[in-house]
């Protein structure tokens, strides 16, 4: 007779069962590591699937730095060594010119830091290959193999660098597309977006001859986990957290609430102030319907956008526009909002207001091109948001099933790494 073998909660070992019956010892992941790129928006994403893993408390940052300020801000296409060597020629050259000029009694003005390091960043470790490889091979017969997450174009050499050169000892996670070269990586995740370039609608827009230079240039395979929106670090548990942290400040508006978040125009959704003027117009229709109305901006956010919203909001008695000082009450308005109007082009914001369940209203889709397209109709296409005409009753409730991109990219990663013979332990 066979043994009955009761099932297990997936992503956890049976309660008490030693590491040695778990594939071994060093088939346990214990830590994990993040590359980032100094940027928000991809650091967040990283930080969410971490987070989403279990290991919040459990993790170490990373970052890859560029040269900052004057000409550098010219540089960000070169690939990040090249750059640095390029900024320290530079510094050579305006370090022997200002010894000439003193000599003249000319003065040159300072270049800037590397990577803000006036405003704390230096702080934050270096992203040095050979140093994280060192840690996780010395650390391997303690704390078993170490997870690595990155994201961003800046953190791809790293990453590959890593999965090159300590393969047995890593597992590495690539977030967002890296274009070429996928094998480099244990598991990609990239929103489905991004093969936008292989559908018949987007090669009718490319050259024939140009079609072999535009990436990707193959469907995703089996180890690119595909997602609707970015990764973040709101779920559940993090929303009620918010709820009792922002309750005094929230729970006596009245309701219902509208939250509107201000993203910036990018080169493939772009506006300006017509956006503005189109946005103020449509919230002044939907005025009665709100209890009252939050207004935030970020820091792409045109100052001629800012400016409109301002003078036509900046004083009404049912509108408060957060002025950008700390503490920033975004996750306060995902937990306390009833309903959101968002402009089209942050898919982070898009993503984050979707995995809420409240109906999320947009603005500006139709300015939006390439892949932008494909992604919000995707959202359209799932009912997770509707656009922004002005004409919507706030008071009108509807509902879908929540957007949870993240919960279900840690799945994939428990799922690739038991094919691995590993599993996670934070």
């Amino acid at each position: 007779m066979k043994p009955i073998r009761l099932p297990e909660p997936p992503g956890s070992p049976p309660r008490g069962m030693p590491d040695i019956f778990e594939g071994g010892v060093y088939g346990v992941i214990r830590r994990a590591v993040i590359i980032g790129n100094g940027f928000s928006a991809s650091e967040n994403q990283s930080v969410g699937l971490v987070r989403a893993l279990g290991f919040s408390e459990k993790h170490t940052l990373y970052r890859v730095t560029r040269p900052r300020g004057g000409v550098n801000e010219w540089l960000h296409w070169l690939p990040v060594s090249f750059h640095k060597k390029l900024d320290y020629i530079i510094r050579q050259i305006y370090g022997y010119s200002q010894i000439l000029l003193t000599g003249r009694g000319k003065k040159l003005a300072p270049l800037h830091t590397e990577n803000g390091g006036s405003v704390g960043l230096s702080s934050v470790l270096e992203a040095d290959v050979q140093k994280i490889i060192t840690m996780a091979r010395e650390t391997f017969e303690k704390d078993g193999p170490l997870l690595v997450v990155a994201s961003g174009r800046d953190t791809i050499s790293i990453a590959s660098s890593l999965k090159r050169l300590a393969s047995e000892n890593v597992f590495v996670v690539q977030i967002q597309h890296p274009r070429s070269h996928l094998n480099r990586f244990d598991m990609v995740i990239t929103p489905h977006h991004d093969y936008y370039p292989l559908t018949p609608r987007a090669q009718e827009q490319v050259p024939r001859f140009l079609r072999k230079w535009v990436t990707p240039c193959e469907p995703p395979d089996r180890h690119v986990v595909l997602t609707v929106g970015a990764l973040h670090q709101v779920d559940s548990a993090a929303l009620r957290t918010a709820a009792i942290s922002w309750h005094e400040e929230f729970s006596p508006l009245p309701k219902p609430l509208l939250v509107v978040n201000i993203g910036g125009p990018t080169s493939r959704c772009r506006y300006g102030a017509d956006l503005a003027k189109q946005l103020t117009a449509s919230l002044h229709n939907v005025l009665a319907s709100c209890g009252s109305i939050r207004i935030s901006f970020s820091r792409r956010t045109p100052e001629k956008v800012s400016n409109i919203v301002l003078k036509e909001f900046g004083n009404h008695p049912k509108v408060y526009i957060w002025d950008g000082e700390e503490p920033n009450p975004h996750m306060g308005h995902l937990a306390w909002a009833d309903t959101f109007v968002i402009t089209a082009d942050s898919v982070s914001l898009l993503s984050e207001a979707c995995s809420t369940g409240k109906p999320v209203y947009v603005i500006g889709a139709e300015r939006c091109t390439w892949k932008f397209v494909e992604f919000h109709n995707s959202l359209m296409e799932r009912g997770l948001v509707r656009p922004f005409t002005g004409l919507e009753d706030m008071s009108e409730i509807w509902s879908y099933p929540p957007l949870n991109d993240t919960a279900e990219a840690a799945n994939r990663v428990h799922e690739a790494l038991a094919e691995r013979g590993w599993r996670l332990r934070p």
